[in-house]
């Protein structure tokens, strides 16, 4: 398999989420963004790691904003509320989440 290709066209304004490792403590997605303007708000139960393969975006966390460009990655603490302020419309991310796992 390979991270770019067969991306999916969607249309602007939207975003599609595909899991590429769904693992017990461990889930991997794929995210393609277009033209995407404030998107949800999140306030996830795990923490996130993410990482920007292509396009431009900007993340916001309520109190402060973050610019991201192709290669950049942040560490999402869980409970840390954040959305995609905006993105380019080409915006391609991996997204890394880290699930708690209760024994």
């Amino acid at each position: 398999m390979n991270i770019f290709k067969e991306i999916p066209q969607i249309q602007t304004g939207d975003e599609f989420f595909e899991t590429l490792i769904d693992h017990e403590s461990l889930m991997i997605e794929r995210i393609v963004s277009n033209r995407l303007q404030n998107g949800q708000w999140y306030d996830q139960d795990h923490d996130e790691w993410v990482i920007l393969l292509q396009g431009e975006a900007a993340l916001d966390f309520g109190d402060r904003a973050q610019t991201l460009v192709k290669g950049d990655y942040i560490f999402i603490k869980a409970h840390q509320r954040h959305r995609v302020e905006s993105t380019s419309a080409d915006a391609l991310w991996l997204a890394v989440h880290l699930k708690k796992v209760i024994p």
